[in-house]
């Protein structure tokens, strides 16, 4: 039996899960990891910094000097670097977002590392960017896109319902390098489908309860629990593929990159 149809057979047989156990878990699993998230924030965060730069040293340096106290100045600006700021943040965003998806995913499999008490190290968040898997995660980030954008469009209703198989589509791709991204992608939904209901009530309260920190700490708190809200999809999958087959990030081990 393929490894596509053991786990379409483990999803489709998997018992019910239960939503104050998977909230449990996840506390005492960002326990362990918090610190990895936090390192996830800060290299997203470098990753940005040149995008950031793109889109406002030119501006700056415009606006303070002597044309930067003529508004119709600032406007003719704008207008002249409109097309050029639209390219360049356009195709700026597409591949700086492709790096930040190959960390994430990076991350997602880290966190089963830790999970399993295996050892880490920072050159462990990179394991997607070599050896020729960042075109996958190019793809499958496209794919992503492909599925929230017209989502959004109709009036953000189907979105509800697309935010869960798209948080399965990373833990899928991560932990069964070997399958086709087709294959990833029914994976996700069919997971998503059996579990929608728990799932979406925990990526709720995870984003309440960042916001709600974030708020009370000046946004401080948001910065270090930012990454909480990938625990519940890792858990789910955990529960409902049992990790008893054998995927890929098994096989490789936790020091090969």
């Amino acid at each position: 039996m393929q490894p596509f149809q053991t786990l379409l057979e483990k999803i489709e047989n998997a018992k019910t899960l239960d939503f104050g156990d998977l909230v449990s878990e996840s506390i005492e699993l960002f326990k362990k990891v918090w610190v990895q998230g936090l390192l996830l924030q800060v290299f997203t965060l470098v990753v940005f910094i040149p995008l950031i730069a793109i889109f406002y040293v030119p501006l700056l340096g415009f606006v303070i000097t002597e044309q930067g106290n003529n508004p119709e100045g600032i406007n003719n600006f704008v207008e002249s670097m409109s097309i050029p700021y639209i390219l360049i943040i356009t195709v700026g965003f597409i591949v700086l977002g492709v790096v930040v998806s190959a960390l994430n995913a990076a991350f997602y499999r880290i966190i089963k590392l830790v999970d399993n008490g295996d050892a880490v190290t920072n050159s462990d968040f990179f394991y997607f960017i070599k050896e020729g898997r960042l075109k996958r995660v190019a793809v499958l980030t496209l794919i992503g896109l492909l599925l929230i954008i017209p989502s959004a469009l109709l009036c953000y209703i189907p979105l509800i319902y697309m935010v869960v198989p798209l948080a399965f589509l990373m833990p899928v791709f991560v932990y069964n390098e070997t399958l086709s991204l087709s294959e990833v992608l029914k994976l996700s939904f069919k997971i998503a489908n059996k579990n929608w209901l728990i799932a979406f009530g925990l990526i709720v309260l995870a984003y309440m309860a960042i916001l709600v920190i974030g708020m009370l700490s000046c946004g401080i708190g948001q910065f270090f629990l930012q990454t909480f809200v990938y625990l519940p999809s890792y858990l789910i999958y955990k529960h409902v593929v049992d990790f008893d087959t054998k995927t890929d990030i098994d096989k490789i081990g936790a020091t090969a990159l």
